[in-house]
């Protein structure tokens, strides 16, 4: 029995994920989900990293999707991390839009203070321990001005240094 025998390779299940956030005019951004384990309740919006996109640009433009609103990465919160998925948590800077529900992922888009969200019943776990968290903390993992030579702004990002 040939123990070193190449197996076929497997293809990952792992998802690469965002959500964010957002600040405007002293409240934060949630929707209302309409799927999934979360459905019915608020969280702070986000979804899944394309192939070959920047979990920055992907949580812009999850958010856009989701809102209609115009925002920019700032600094990493925090790291959600599973066998099956990873969830990158950012701060976002508002630019501009109207929030608005995309009536699809979501039904309704709300703008509370952390502790109007702290005190709802129908907010999700993780956003909820993230706001927390963010309550008594605001400071990330900023980005860095720093570029590797083979690369341009656009396709590469370092964080925390």
């Amino acid at each position: 029995m040939n123990l070193f025998k190449h197996k076929k390779p497997q293809h990952s299940t792992r998802h690469f994920a965002v959500c964010g956030i957002l600040e405007i005019d002293g409240k934060i951004l949630f929707v209302r989900h309409t799927y999934g384990t979360a459905k019915d309740k608020i969280l702070i919006p986000g979804g899944y990293v394309k192939e070959k996109e920047l979990p920055t640009k992907a949580v812009e433009r999850e958010f856009f999707e989701e809102t209609s609103v115009v925002c920019k990465a700032g600094e990493i919160y925090s790291v959600q991390f599973k066998p099956e998925e990873w969830c990158i948590v950012f701060t976002l800077e508002f630019v501009s839009g109207e929030p608005k529900s995309d009536g699809y992922e979501n039904s309704e888009v709300l703008l509370l203070t952390v502790d109007e969200a702290l005190a709802r019943d129908d907010i999700t776990n993780m956003s909820r321990e993230i706001l927390k968290a963010y309550k008594e903390n605001k400071n990330g993992l900023a980005k860095s001005d720093y570029v590797a030579k083979s690369y341009t702004a656009e396709d590469y990002v370092l964080f925390g240094v």
